[in-house]
């Protein structure tokens, strides 16, 4: 990591302590105040929290007029950036306009697919892949020059990040560490024992030094939350004891046995070698977040 790159996150990082963030979904309206609120009850409590781009594929307030509300209400925001819908040319001038504007952290992934979201007719552009944003963004950065040879005065900084999916092969995240990632966050960990394995092979290549791993994890609030995991959400493997635990209990209790394995999850994470940290996903339950933070002995974070 560039010695030079800003922010609480990169500082987390660098010094190996738990890192943590949360994430934000930006309203669908042009209203900031949802944004703030959602900021305010995490501010004390992570490293940083992302800021999603039109995340599902539909329409919402975009990252970048969210990141800078974050900015405005203390928190450190990773920018997420999408291939879905923007050329290289916008790619490039997102990411110089998060770098003047002070945004310390970007987040680089494809996006999901129009056809899944509110404009299922709207043309998809993936000019460029995942692995190739990473690495335009870090020549940006490092090389101070766009994918055309231009140079740039200045370059920008930020902490450049990536997504996976932590099931098989870690030969994808290989690839985006190649390109440039930082730090990762994984899709949501249920099944523990099979994330173990991946980190193990994470470990097996040396990527663990290479790139800091932060496991993806959120509180399952109900019956139809457990369903679209097992069901609608790639790469989340959902192990047959947690499906019985959570359809055990009476229905206005699965919230609330929701967030106690959400707990438990992160204290197992915590002692798996090769985690730097967790990414909690509770997105309209932000309130949430300290509670598991909290209970599962991960304090506060630290100012940066």
């Amino acid at each position: 990591m560039s010695a030079t790159v800003p922010g609480r996150l990169a500082k987390a990082i660098r010094q190996r302590s738990f890192a943590v963030t949360a994430e934000i979904g930006p309203p669908r309206g042009a209203d900031t105040e949802p944004v703030r609120r959602a900021a305010k009850l995490l501010r004390d409590w992570v490293d940083a929290v992302n800021i999603t781009d039109n995340q599902n594929a539909h329409v919402r307030l975009s990252s970048l007029a969210g990141s800078i509300v974050a900015l405005q209400a203390g928190v450190e925001p990773v920018m997420q950036l999408t291939c879905r819908d923007r050329n290289r040319i916008a790619l490039q001038s997102d990411l110089l306009s998060a770098g003047a504007l002070g945004v310390p952290n970007v987040l680089l992934l494809a996006g999901d697919h129009p056809r899944h979201g509110d404009h299922a007719d709207a043309a998809p552009v993936f000019d460029l892949d995942s692995a190739q944003l990473i690495s335009a963004a870090r020549q940006m950065r490092d090389d101070g020059r766009l994918l055309s040879g231009r140079e740039l005065a200045p370059a920008p900084r930020w902490l450049i990040g990536a997504v996976d999916d932590p099931v098989g092969s870690p030969e994808r995240l290989a690839g985006k560490v190649k390109a440039g990632a930082e730090f990762v966050q994984t899709q949501f960990v249920v099944d523990v024992p099979a994330f173990e394995d991946w980190m193990s092979r994470v470990r097996d290549a040396g990527l663990h030094e290479q790139v800091a791993v932060l496991a993806g994890v959120g509180p399952i609030r109900s019956a139809r939350a457990l369903e679209f995991l097992r069901t609608e959400l790639p790469g989340v493997q959902v192990p047959d004891d947690v499906v019985s635990r959570l359809l055990g209990v009476p229905g206005d209790r699965t919230a609330e046995e929701g967030m106690t394995l959400c707990v438990e999850t992160v204290q197992r994470l915590r002692e798996i070698p090769g985690v730097a940290g967790v990414h909690v996903m509770s997105v309209g339950h932000e309130q949430g977040v300290p509670e598991i933070l909290e209970r599962a002995g991960v304090g506060r974070a630290q100012p940066g």
